[in-house]
């Protein structure tokens, strides 16, 4: 068996209120659909969470448009943290989360009209492409960027996260992992110096080397139509000496938190990550059944976590349980899936039952 990547999952974002946050989600970016919310005990990530099992609130959602979803992560037994720096582009770690949108322009126009704090005018990324970031109100900052493909057309100005932007301190050494683990084997493009596009951001007026990644071929099998292609943007900067975003900082404090991959073939997985130097640092198998199957609300799977050179953490995610419609107990079950066959997408559609108004 060889592992199986079939696309961004989701990308983790810690919030200090998880209602308010789902609200704003879901009206200005149309993450509505609610896939699980778990209220209990993170037990398993105790590498990021002072070696203490930590009480939260999380929730899964997607946007039906396609592309991957956002895990709204909150602590509930500690206040969570802001950075200890003034976050820049080029520290390591996440810095923006990438958006897929049928149309740059609307939705650059839809934002101004909403007041969404819109932090650059559209413009050309390092590949010529149009594109431009905006700010939530809790200091995130999301690349918009133009995808056409959608997969049930809601008439929304954006569909579902389509990669992210990653501070970097040595770009061999990263594509280690993004490259040869991840799958991002295509080189869109490699550009060093200043970037227009970049200068209204918090330290964009600096000079960067900048390669934009993606997979050559179509991932395949599995939600993979679902998530679409998807992009990673390596940012090392070349004038200074850029700070750990997560610094001093717990896993679900304020932020991006993760990037998540949905896969399968966890032990084919995990010989490559060792191959390459880059060992699971948490593994739900290590407290859970045979399967590594983890109970997360109404569904369940086998996740695992690996840190690229510079701490940015990476999870995978092997699902074994994905609800579909709750009240008749109508539930996907992965392990009994041809792997490589697609999931048809009029059963991918009846996640729009999971629809939800608030937390």
């Amino acid at each position: 068996m060889e592992k199986i990547i079939y696309g961004i999952q989701q990308v983790g974002i810690g919030v200090s209120n998880l209602k308010t946050a789902w609200k704003w989600y879901k009206e200005y970016l149309g993450f509505d659909i609610r896939i699980f919310e778990d209220n209990t005990v993170a037990e398993l990530m105790l590498p990021y969470t002072g070696g203490e099992p930590q009480q939260r609130h999380a929730a899964l959602a997607l946007n039906m448009q396609g592309g991957g979803g956002m895990e709204i992560w909150q602590y509930k037994g500690r206040t969570p943290q802001m950075p200890e720096i003034h976050v820049q582009i080029g520290d390591y770690g996440i810095f923006a989360a990438k958006l897929k949108s049928p149309n740059v322009q609307k939705a650059y126009e839809y934002f101004k009209a909403k007041g969404v704090e819109v932090a650059s005018q559209p413009n050309r990324d390092c590949n010529g492409n149009n594109h431009f970031f905006i700010k939530d109100p809790f200091g995130n900052y999301f690349d918009i960027y133009e995808d056409t493909s959608v997969f049930v057309n809601k008439k929304r100005v954006t569909s579902g996260m389509g990669g992210a932007l990653v501070g970097v301190s040595k770009i061999e050494d990263s594509l280690r992992v993004y490259q040869t683990i991840l799958g991002y084997d295509k080189v869109v493009c490699d550009k060093t110096g200043k970037f227009d596009d970049l200068t209204t951001l918090p330290g964009g007026d600096g000079n960067f080397r900048r390669v934009l990644l993606t997979h050559s071929q179509p991932r395949s099998g599995g939600f993979a139509e679902f998530f679409g292609p998807s992009f990673i943007e390596l940012v090392q900067c070349t004038d200074r000496i850029p700070s750990k975003i997560f610094k001093n900082r717990f896993w679900g404090d304020l932020g991006f938190i993760h990037l998540c991959f949905d896969m399968k073939n966890m032990d084919a997985l995990e010989k490559v990550c060792n191959s390459q130097g880059f060992p699971f640092t948490v593994n739900s198998n290590v407290k859970h059944n045979d399967k590594g199957s983890f109970d997360m609300g109404e569904a369940a799977g086998h996740f695992t976590y690996i840190e690229d050179p510079d701490g940015t953490l990476i999870e995978f995610v092997e699902a074994h349980r994905v609800p579909l419609v709750k009240p008749l107990g109508i539930q996907l079950n992965m392990d009994k899936r041809d792997p490589h066959k697609p999931i048809p997408r009029w059963i991918i559609k009846m996640l729009s039952l999971k629809k939800a108004n608030d937390i």
